[in-house]
C-alpha cells in the first residue's frame, strides 16, 4: 500500500516563484543533457511525482515504476518544456498523473478482456452441436468427425467468429464488439472460416 506522502511544501509565494524559475533553468540544461540537472529537478519533485502516482494507484509498487518512467520521459522530452504553459512542477506531475491513469485503464481493460473470453470459452457450442447445425447428411458419425477436424484446422478467431455468427446468431457487428475486433476483421475472418471450412468439408460452393 502507498504511504502518506506530502506532496506540496508550504512555502512563502516568493520562495516558491524563486523554486519555479530555478526549476526552469534547471530543465533547460537537462534539455542539453546535463546529468546533473537533472539529479537536482528529480530531487525537487520526485516526491511530489511519487504521492500523485500513489493517490491515483493506491499501490506503491506500481507507483514507483511510474515514477521512473516518468523521469525518463522528462529527461527525453525536457526540451518541450515551456514556461509560459505553466511552471516545471505542474507539467512534471501533470505527466505524473496522465500515467498513472493510463495504468489504471489499462489494467482495467486487460480484466475486462479476460472476463469477456471467459464467458465467450463459455459460450461456444461443443463441436457436436457444431455439427448437429452444420450438416444433416447420411453417415452422421462420419460427418460429425469430419466437421470437428475441419472445426479444429481454423484459427482461434476464425472458430469463434464463425460459432458466434453461424450457431448463435449474431450479426457480425454483434461479434466484433464481442471478440474486441475490428469489423473489417471479423467479417474476413468469417469468409475465410466458412471457405475454409466448405473446402475441407467438400461442400460445394454453389
Amino acid at each position: 500500500m502507498c504511504e502518506r506522502v506530502r506532496i506540496k511544501e508550504d512555502r512563502p509565494v516568493d520562495d516558491t516563484t524563486r523554486a519555479e524559475e530555478g526549476l526552469s533553468v534547471l530543465l533547460g540544461r537537462v534539455a542539453e543533457g546535463d546529468e546533473a540537472a537533472f539529479v537536482t529537478v528529480y530531487e525537487a519533485v520526485s516526491g511530489a511525482v511519487l504521492g500523485t502516482a500513489c493517490a491515483v494507484l493506491r499501490d506503491r509498487a506500481q507507483a514507483e515504476e511510474v515514477t521512473q518512467e516518468v523521469f525518463v520521459e522528462v529527461w527525453r522530452t525536457a526540451g518541450r518544456y515551456r514556461a509560459d504553459r505553466g511552471g516545471v512542477r505542474t507539467w512534471v506531475l501533470t505527466m505524473a498523473h496522465r500515467r498513472a491513469v493510463d495504468r489504471v485503464r489499462s489494467a482495467q481493460a486487460a480484466a475486462d478482456r479476460e472476463r469477456r473470453s471467459a464467458r465467450l470459452d463459455a459460450a461456444l457450442p461443443e463441436f457436436d452441436e457444431v455439427s448437429e447445425e452444420a450438416l444433416a447428411r447420411d453417415e452422421r458419425d462420419r460427418v460429425r468427425e469430419r466437421v470437428r477436424r475441419c472445426l479444429g484446422s481454423l484459427t482461434e478467431i476464425q472458430r469463434r467468429s464463425v460459432a458466434l455468427a453461424y450457431y448463435r446468431g449474431l450479426t457480425c457487428r454483434e461479434v466484433s464488439e464481442a471478440l474486441s475486433v475490428p469489423l473489417g476483421t471479423v467479417k474476413t475472418r468469417l469468409r475465410d472460416g466458412m471457405l475454409r471450412l466448405r473446402d475441407c468439408l467438400g461442400v460445394s460452393g454453389r
